[in-house]
């Protein structure tokens, strides 16, 4: 079985192999560059949800593999503050809607919130912020203000797990 993963982002891509690495099925993984046909800066769940789903098709479509993976990270503001939040989607040939998942949450500090409200990018804010360069490709925002607890890889790799566990049970339900 091939997955496509749709992006190039390293963390991400460990995300999927990590989360897949106990799936006996999987035979090839497939990075494919794909857009995510949201903003590029998601400021809901419902727009990040909908760049993971976009990513899942658009990545399966490219590839011709039998499984489509989209993650995306975005930011929620919510009445206690502007949260991280992360979705994942997987599509293939049976399925009549994609599977999605959902992922951890942390709030981020005010001053963040307020350079995404001004449309900046949360990889661009974090680099100011931590005083390096592409945090969204090493611990992600997660990393950092979880102090290392839990990093960008873990994060995704958690709604992936969700996603092929979710899909497992799909696919033994349609053959009883």
């Amino acid at each position: 079985m091939i997955v496509s993963i749709g992006t190039t982002n390293p963390t991400k891509v460990r995300a999927v192999k990590l989360a897949f690495a106990e799936i006996d099925l999987i035979q090839e993984f497939i990075e494919a560059d794909v857009a995510s046909g949201v903003s590029s800066q998601p400021f809901s769940d419902e727009e990040t949800m909908k760049g993971a789903i976009n990513r899942a098709a658009a990545s399966r479509k490219e590839t011709g593999a039998d499984i489509g993976i989209g993650l995306e990270g975005g930011v929620v503001e919510t009445s206690y503050g502007f949260f991280l939040c992360n979705w994942g989607a997987l599509t293939d040939g049976s399925l009549s809607q994609p599977i999605v998942a959902g992922g951890a949450r942390i709030e981020l500090p005010l001053e963040i919130g307020a350079e995404i409200v001004k449309g900046r990018e949360l990889s661009d804010v974090m680099d100011e912020f931590a005083h390096r360069t592409e945090v969204g490709k090493n611990e992600g925002a997660m990393g950092i203000f979880t102090n290392g607890a839990v990093d960008r890889t873990e994060m995704f790799a958690h709604v992936v797990k969700l996603l092929a566990g979710r899909y497992q049970y799909e696919k033994n339900r349609q053959s009883l």
